[in-house]
């Protein structure tokens, strides 16, 4: 009878183990499977980091990027080397349950080289702004924290719906945004910032281009000749307001072309990178920092007609 009972015992474990056993698929249309949430975890970037510690698994994190600097929490987690340089071997010595990576956005070789090692991966990459409370989501379902991720989710689609129906009929504007002055590059339709113009009635320029993250030639900025100048604010990485301030170095080589109606209006606005381009948790920050730009561009346009 014992025995029995032993058995039964032993057949209910593995009933519940097999029960809690969970598939994923991430943004590289690969499926996972962990048998539970993940305990020892490594990102390799910065809103990834965000992304865990806003579900409130932060102390799950045994490393992450150099970058990874939000919340405060995030700067005392180990770091395992930057977005160009990953270092595989103390990757491999944290012995991680899972990986997260940012999908397009890592070094391949040295992820490669970890997965032949047998390290778990998961890939994210939102490229719309919906896909950002979806990754809270995903991620709070991958730790096992459904209810939290879900809150922070409802809770980030509660303020970009605020913006989004505060701008539905606004006038629209023309934007080029400058991801990098040199190489001169853009970002196009496909990232999230594409959705966050559209989100504040703005219209990117360059939007149409078939790269992500296309080179551009100042030529065809000045063909193009937008209303708007956007630059990532590398001084002020968070918040949700805008700089209007010609003099930062990403607008130097602008201010030589005075036909340029972003140069005759000093239309030229720096908006915090971390929250604009960041891709995290904090979207609806950036996205305020752009609609409170922007606003202030139609009050000076109706203003002077």
């Amino acid at each position: 009878m014992t025995r029995w009972r032993w058995l039964f015992a032993l057949l209910c474990g593995l009933h519940i183990a097999s029960a809690q056993a969970a598939t994923h698929r991430d943004d590289a249309g690969r499926q996972i499977e962990l048998s539970a949430p993940p305990r020892r975890v490594i990102t390799l970037a910065p809103n990834l980091t965000e992304f865990v510690f806003a579900v409130g698994a932060g102390s799950s994190l045994v490393g992450t990027v150099d970058t990874s600097l939000y919340p405060e929490a995030a700067k005392a987690v180990p770091r395992i080397g930057d977005h160009s340089r990953l270092d595989v071997e103390r990757v491999l010595s944290l012995n991680p349950d899972l990986v997260l990576a940012w999908h397009h956005g890592n070094n391949g070789r040295e992820i490669a080289q970890l997965e032949a090692a047998g390290v778990k991966f998961f890939y994210l990459e939102p490229r719309r702004l919906e896909d950002v409370p979806r990754a809270l989501e995903r991620i709070g379902t991958l730790f096992g924290r459904e209810a939290q991720g879900r809150a922070k989710a409802d809770a980030l689609r509660s303020r970009l719906e605020v913006l989004r129906r505060r701008h539905a009929n606004a006038a629209p504007v023309e934007v080029f945004y400058q991801a990098w002055p040199q190489p001169l590059m853009t970002l196009n339709g496909e990232h999230l910032v594409s959705d966050m113009m559209a989100l504040c009635g703005a219209r990117n320029v360059f939007a149409d281009l078939p790269q992500l993250v296309p080179r551009l030639s100042v030529e065809s900025v000045l063909a193009a000749d937008p209303a708007v100048l956007l630059a990532p604010d590398l001084e002020r990485q968070d918040g949700d307001t805008f700089r209007r301030d010609p003099s930062l170095p990403a607008f130097a080589q602008w201010l030589r072309f005075g036909s340029l109606t972003a140069v005759q209006r000093r239309w030229l606005y720096a908006l915090p990178a971390a929250t604009f381009t960041g891709q995290s948790p904090r979207v609806a920050e950036g996205a305020a920092a752009l609609c409170g730009a922007l606003d202030e561009v139609r009050r000076e346009r109706a203003a002077a007609r």
